[in-house]
């Protein structure tokens, strides 16, 4: 993502949406210590793991978590990086979570959205990562979303689904920027 490891080393301000245990914030914190690095997530027990983490980690001073849903104005609205790790699909309003980082973006901002590597149809993912990702989002993503009343994107949701996403929440720009066998990185820009 052009320009973005410059500004995370200079320093920037970064959510990480759906942080659960902040395992990622804090390897982002640990990578950029000049960076502030916000972790929010809607299950209290998770945070509390990533609180004592980040104690362990000795990233405190950079790192803030922080118990709320993803459409909670209280986020802010000035951030250079909001971050969605292997989240997205499993979340109960993943239009709004999105609508909301957005607007959250300066206008310069990155969405970074990291999900499982999927194919659009069916019948492309009906191979041995793909079989398992179903079985998977079968007992884990696809229940989260449903106990939010959400649209059960599920873990093999492809891009398709989640560049329609980006473009009706507003986003201008959205591109895949890498992948590996497991995951794929989508850019999405204002």
């Amino acid at each position: 993502m052009e320009g973005l490891a410059d500004k995370l080393m200079k320093g920037a301000k970064v959510a990480d949406i759906g942080c659960g245990y902040g395992i990622s914030t804090t390897i982002m914190a640990k990578s950029f210590p000049n960076s502030q690095f916000y972790g929010y997530d809607n299950h209290t027990p998770s945070i509390e793991a990533a609180q004592e983490n980040a104690l362990k980690e000795n990233i405190q001073n950079n790192t803030n978590f922080i118990v709320v849903s993803a459409t909670n104005e209280s986020i802010g609205n000035d951030y250079d990086l909001i971050t969605f790790f292997d989240c997205l699909h499993d979340m109960g309003d993943p239009l709004g979570a999105l609508k909301f980082a957005k607007q959250s973006l300066k206008s310069d901002g990155t969405c970074m959205i990291v999900e499982p590597l999927a194919n659009d149809k069916l019948e492309d993912n009906l191979n041995l990562m793909g079989k398992i990702s179903y079985a998977v989002s079968s007992i884990v993503c696809v229940p989260n979303s449903l106990a939010d009343n959400g649209p059960a994107l599920g873990a093999q949701a492809g891009e398709k689904k989640i560049k329609d996403l980006a473009y009706e929440a507003g986003f201008s720009i959205f591109r895949r920027t890498t992948q590996t066998p497991l995951i794929v990185v989508y850019e999405a820009r204002p």
